[in-house]
């Protein structure tokens, strides 16, 4: 039977992308301590295709900004899923979420973007547990030029 996070999911018409393992540092991609879940920086990827390369601003509206955020949101759910066992019923509070965007000297518009990641997690969640804490920064070089990356904070069961 599915959970109600995976029934939210399915109604939304929403697929996760497979949670891929960082190949370029000895990390995890999550780590459970005590009641907390740490999701480790998630970037737009779909499976391995990178289709978010380049700057907000200049290769990218925000509203395309945006879209990547909530890829790299989706990643984010993917990689909790995994670390829980298939189960994020088990998320008690989505507590903090953090943004960096890779953008152009000149747009401030990168809460903007950000808020392509925290909307989904509402929209998954719930208002109650979806509603978070947020960091947003607008940065000048990513890990693979990608135009963003996303971490989050989890209260667990």
């Amino acid at each position: 039977m599915a959970g109600v996070v995976e029934t939210r999911l399915e109604e939304l018409g929403i697929v996760l992308p497979d949670p891929l393992e960082p190949k370029v540092a000895k990390i995890k991609g999550s780590n459970i301590a005590g009641p907390f879940l740490y999701i480790s920086g998630q970037v737009p990827q779909w499976n391995g295709d990178l289709p978010f390369i380049g700057k907000v601003g200049r290769e990218f509206s925000v509203e395309e900004g945006y879209e990547a955020a909530r890829m790299s949101a989706l990643n984010v759910i993917a990689h909790a899923k995994k670390a829980l066992a298939g189960d994020l019923d088990r998320v008690l509070k989505v507590a903090k979420l953090k943004g960096y965007v890779n953008v152009t000297p000149d747009l401030a518009e990168v809460a903007g973007v950000v808020n392509g990641a925290s909307e989904l997690m509402v929209e998954v969640f719930g208002e109650e547990i979806g509603a978070h804490a947020r960091t947003v920064a607008g940065v000048s070089s990513m890990p693979f030029n990608v135009a963003i990356e996303v971490e989050a904070d989890f209260l667990i069961l």
